[in-house]
């Protein structure tokens, strides 16, 4: 289980927050006001190993590894998360920073965020990749991504009964100029199918994914799932909250928030204080019902903290 509280002391050394709420649409701004050093990565240490601990030991317990293998041991080099390359490290990153944000932070409608686990067991080319990579160290090469939502969060209220949840998408860029944005909330640049002779957005961005997300989706499942092999009793009345809601005949009604987090470097053009998107107003291209949570964090340094900290953990 996910047991670890958010360094709320770190994340205010480390990053200036600018909030904004107006009806069914947040938005946060998080710039870097503090270097990404030792003592910083260190604070985040405890709340990512926490995130990842499941994961851990279900990948390691699979590939046959010891969940601590020592230097030179059967499967040391296939230590997870440490061994992943960089690009899906940047993916777990903003994976773990949005579940942080929802407990730390004061998001649309002010519900206060739990998150019982993290579902990274569900990743399963990372599951291939630690299992061959613990028979063969020479191996090398990227994972695809996990399929299904970024992160579940609950609100669970005095009876156990689960009364919303928050999933939606994190995104890291290297830097974040104009054109980049467009195409992660857009979509690839193609050809205009009306024959214009000039490219569009394909449509098949965050904002697709976002929009076509169903209102109870597979992420809730797996959290269930988990919740029912690791604290069937701590969380009884959470896990028959959640058979209701899942139930296709006649469910019980759940609200749900969306999220989009946009973590990575600022372009050169961009000014202090100057959001990615609309922040006073909900960016039209959401088209569900439902309460919008932007969260956009914005690193100097954000390549080398992010591999210091994936390497540094379990040490």
């Amino acid at each position: 289980m996910h047991t670890e509280a958010p360094p709320l002391e770190v994340i205010n050394t480390w990053l200036k927050a600018y909030p904004t709420i107006k009806g069914r649409y947040g938005h946060i701004l998080l710039e870097q006001q503090a270097p990404g050093d030792d003592s910083i990565r260190e604070g985040l240490r405890p709340y990512f190993e926490s995130a990842h601990a499941d994961a851990r030991q279900k990948f390691h317990a699979y590939a046959g590894m010891s969940l601590h293998p020592d230097a030179g041991s059967p499967g040391c080099d296939a230590k997870y998360p440490n061994c992943l390359h960089p690009t899906t490290r940047r993916g777990l990153f903003g994976e773990v920073i949005s579940g942080m944000m929802a407990e730390a932070m004061d998001f649309v409608g002010e519900h206060e965020w739990v998150v019982p686990v993290f579902l990274f067991r569900n990743h399963e080319d990372v599951r291939l990749f630690i299992y061959n990579l613990s028979r063969d160290s020479s191996l090398k090469r990227q994972q695809f991504g996990r399929k299904g939502d970024d992160f579940i969060g609950v609100v669970i209220n005095d009876e156990g009964t689960v009364t919303r949840f928050i999933a939606g998408e994190a995104k890291w860029r290297k830097t974040w100029t104009p054109s980049v944005l467009d195409i992660v909330m857009l979509g690839d640049k193609i050809d205009d199918p009306a024959g214009s002779g000039v490219k569009v957005h394909n449509g098949k961005g965050v904002w697709f994914e976002i929009n076509r997300s169903v209102d109870v989706p597979m992420g809730v499942r797996q959290l269930q799932e988990i919740l029912q092999e690791l604290a069937p009793d701590e969380y009884a009345d959470v896990i028959l909250s959640l058979d209701r809601i899942l139930q296709l005949e006649n469910p019980d009604p759940v609200d749900r928030t969306d999220v989009i987090l946009l973590a990575g470097g600022s372009a050169a053009s961009r000014n202090v204080g100057e959001s990615l998107l609309d922040w006073e107003n909900k960016p039209i291209e959401h088209t569900k019902d439902r309460d919008l949570q932007v969260v956009e964090i914005i690193l100097s340094d954000g390549d080398s903290l992010i591999d210091a900290l994936y390497e540094g953990m379990w040490p």
